[in-house]
């Protein structure tokens, strides 16, 4: 995912707020952009609950 800097910025400070990890979100972000031209979606949901699991 291509983020501008000051996208990357505002992301981090929402996470911090929220006490979400960042590196998390930004992969949970990542997949959803991976399936997202797919013509089928299949495993997605898969995809971001490992993401989810992770420490």
């Amino acid at each position: 995912m291509n983020l501008s800097a000051d996208d990357k910025q505002l992301l981090q400070e929402l996470c911090q707020q929220h006490e979400l990890n960042y590196e998390k979100v930004l992969k949970l972000l990542n997949t959803v952009q991976e399936y997202e031209f797919k013509e089928r979606r299949t495993g997605i949901y898969d995809a971001l609950r490992e993401i989810l699991k992770m420490v």
